[in-house]
């Protein structure tokens, strides 16, 4: 996994933490689901990621 797709994958989840955050806050339901769907994203690729690593 190269540190770039690190990096980007890491940003993703962590910009869906805060949308989700800020729709907790705010009661925005749409807002909230958003981010913890950038969250699932971000995590899957950094998983699909590693299954590769492996098979280097």
């Amino acid at each position: 996994m190269s540190a770039v797709d690190k990096m980007k994958n890491k940003a993703q989840e962590l910009s869906g933490q805060g949308k989700e955050a800020v729709g907790d806050a705010t009661d925005n339901r749409d807002l909230q689901a958003e981010g913890q769907k950038d969250q699932a994203a971000g995590n899957v690729k950094q998983a699909g990621e590693k299954v590769k690593d492996v098979f280097k």
